[in-house]
Parts: structure tokens; sequence; C-alpha cells
């Protein structure tokens, strides 16, 4: 999709890709034809990411997570499911936030997600994108409402509304039948966010860049520039993602 490279979407990026395949409008091939599409744009050098995600308000420690990495399918829609089942995919090993990529860096962005104390900290893939200068985009219309990033921007600010008080031992199962228990702090559902707050000031930091794929709006963020944007505005007040309707409750 030239579509793509008008956006700012270069050779050898590192994305994250949050998407939509209905709002891109009709794409000959489907879901795998968008994934072809966001290899091609990144090149031979590029990793692409999708998001595999499989939380549900009910996991905890009296219900722990238990996800099979190379047959639970995520929630996350169509394009990261086509990349998922791929014999060159790379799943991250996470009971709820795992991380499918593809590319040249899909071992080192994903590795090290079992050792994540939360679900998308700086040892997660989203961590580690932001921290080795990856971008996040979202496609077909997505909006910061989807962006997982900003759940790993609340955990670095350690808002206090974010994260259950006890620690959750899921299990993983790996594509060879290991089991793997993931020890850690799950996210803590009932908590209504305006993520799409911060557009303002990212853009006014330069670090967003709005555009259109087919026939969907995209946008296109620096990863770290949720970080250093939105860490300090958080710090500031910590109620700062929450709508505001829930912000006197916080």
């Amino acid at each position: 999709m030239d579509d793509l490279r008008t956006l700012g979407l270069r050779p050898g990026d590192d994305v994250l890709v949050h998407s939509s395949l209905r709002g891109l409008g009709h794409v000959d091939g489907g879901a795998s034809t968008v994934v072809d599409a966001l290899l091609d744009a990144v090149g031979p050098d590029g990793t692409v990411l999708f998001p595999t995600i499989t939380a549900t308000a009910e996991h905890g420690p009296a219900h722990p997570p238990r996800v099979a990495l190379a047959e639970t399918p995520g929630w996350t829609g169509a394009i990261p499911e086509a990349a998922r089942v791929r014999p060159d995919a790379v799943r991250s090993v996470h009971p709820t936030h795992s991380v499918v990529a593809l590319g040249t860096r899909a071992r080192e962005l994903t590795d090290g997600h079992a050792s994540s104390v939360t679900p998308c900290d700086a040892s997660s893939p989203y961590g580690r994108l932001a921290d080795r200068g990856g971008r996040v985009l979202l496609l077909g219309g997505v909006t910061h409402a989807s962006s997982t990033s900003l759940h790993g921007v609340e955990e670095r600010a350690r808002v206090p509304h974010h994260l259950q008080e006890a620690p959750t031992d899921g299990i993983v199962v790996l594509p060879d039948g290991t089991e793997v228990v993931v020890r850690g702090y799950l996210h803590l559902w009932g908590w209504d966010r305006d993520f799409e707050r911060v557009a303002g000031p990212l853009r006014a930091a330069g670090v967003q860049h709005d555009g259109r794929v087919g026939d969907g709006t995209a946008v296109l963020v620096e990863a770290r520039g949720y970080v250093d944007v939105l860490v300090p505005l958080l710090h500031a007040d910590p109620t700062y993602l929450l709508a505001e309707h829930e912000r006197a409750r916080a």
C-alpha cells in the first residue's frame, strides 16, 4: 500500500499495528494481504508486531488465565490472527497480553515477556518497542482507544487504578506443549478511559502523524513519544487518562 509510505512508514521500521480490516474498505486477499503490505513497507530489515490479547475482566488470582500460543487466538481482529498463524510468526510468552511478530527483530522484541511484572512494562514487547525507537500504527479507523501501549504508559507512571492488588499465576502453553507459569499483576478492569485525549499533546510534540490508508484513517505514533509526552502528564495527574466521569472516584 503506497498510503503506508505516505503516512511515514519506512524500511527498517519496527511497528506495532492495531487494526480494523473492515475500516480499510475492500482489500483483495483480505487480512493476509494487509500483513504482506505492512511487511513490504518495513522491508527485510524491519519488524511488524500485532497484539494478540486474550485478557478478560474475569482473569485474576481466583480465575487465572491459560493460553496456548499455537492455538489460542487473540480477540484483536482478523489482521493479527492472519499474522499469528504464519509459520514464521513469533508470539511472546504472556497469558493475557501476548504479541505476535514477523521480521528481523521478531525474536528480540518478543523475548522476555514472561518475566514482565505487569503486562505492558518496559521488558514487554510494548516497552521494548518504545525504548528501541519503534512506532505504533493505528490502521483502518482505529483510534488511541485501542492502543495497548497506553497501558504501558500507565504502568511506567504507576497510576493507582490500573493493576490488581495481588499477583496471578497465569499458564502459557508453548508450541511444544511445555507449560510455563507466568506470575504477574494483571490489569484491573472497570475503569473507563479517554485515551483519545492524548492526540492533541502527541501532535503538538510532533510524534503523531495522521493520514489515510485505503478507505480508512490511520495514525502513526513514535512509541517513545507516548512515554516522553504522557508519563510526565500522568505524574502530574494520575487520572489524566481516565474518562471525565471516573476521575472523582480514582
